[in-house]
């Protein structure tokens, strides 16, 4: 996995969180209530996140990262 800045792995675990409490089901299986922040950094530290960022570099050159 390519290195995520504090600011792409804030983005995602934020964007996550918000799908999870407007009803997205949960990735990972959970045994107790948990808020959809805590879950979503368990399914960032899992690596199963389903969201892609994508990178513009200063060729011009476009990175997706999963």
């Amino acid at each position: 996995m390519v290195h995520l800045t504090r600011f792409e792995r804030t983005r995602l675990i934020s964007a996550r969180a918000l799908q999870i409490s407007a009803g997205a089901p949960p990735l990972i299986k959970v045994s107790k209530n948990i808020d959809s922040y805590t879950l979503a950094k368990k399914e960032f530290g899992k690596e199963i996140l389903p969201l892609t960022v994508l990178r513009k570099l200063p060729s011009g050159e476009v990175l997706k990262v999963q």
